[in-house]
């Protein structure tokens, strides 16, 4: 039971670390959430697109390795050295901070169906989302053996979380990651975070 919850608690921290990041899909989800339009069909979009995502990346990249024992070198190295230039990039966002603030202005989604429409859109036609949440998880979980979908259920409940708190949260956030200083604090924790997990992956490889 240990074990499980470890391994959970570590996908949640995986997923969290790379879900948190200055983009559309969540800058349109926290724009949503201060209007108060269509917020619980924007976060259940989110959520359950990266959910299925998450589910083929622990799956598929999972699959590839019980399959081909081999390849989990491959996979550590490649996702290692992902990971590892991932956090090189946050970390240079906080030795080198830009206009780094997640800003919700914008034209109003104006109706349901267009919010729904517009999240879908920024969700599935977005390369950096099968990245994420394909490749890089699927590879960390790889990892994991017979706890990856423990690991993958971790990371889901992030993205859940997350949204959650960007739309029904939005007007609280708002202020909060209106504010540059508040993006060096988040890139902090996730250049640490993606640095240490590339250097593990790349060790156990």
């Amino acid at each position: 039971m240990t074990t499980a919850l470890t391994t959970a608690a570590a996908g949640f921290g995986t997923g969290l670390s790379l879900i948190v990041a200055i983009g559309a899909q969540n800058a349109f989800v926290l724009r949503q959430g201060i209007r108060r339009d269509a917020v619980l069909a924007v976060v259940g979009i989110c959520a359950l697109s990266d959910a299925v995502l998450i589910a083929l990346g622990v799956g598929g990249v999972g699959a590839v390795v019980v399959a081909y024992p081999q390849a989990l070198t491959a996979v550590g190295w490649i996702g290692g050295a992902f990971l590892f230039c991932y956090g090189i990039f946050a970390a240079r966002r906080v030795l080198r901070p830009g206009d780094a603030a997640l800003r919700p202005e914008g034209e109003a989604a104006g109706s349901r169906r267009r919010a729904v429409l517009t999240c879908l859109a920024l969700t599935w036609l977005n390369p950096h989302v099968y990245l994420d949440t394909v490749f890089l998880l699927g590879s960390i979980a790889a990892h994991r053996g017979s706890l990856r979908w423990t690991f993958g259920l971790g990371a889901a409940l992030a993205s859940l979380c997350w949204f959650a708190a960007l739309g029904f949260g939005g007007r609280a956030l708002g202020r909060f990651l209106a504010k540059p200083a508040a993006w060096r604090v988040l890139d902090g924790l996730v250049a640490v975070t993606m640095i240490t997990l590339g250097a593990l992956l790349a060790v156990r490889a």
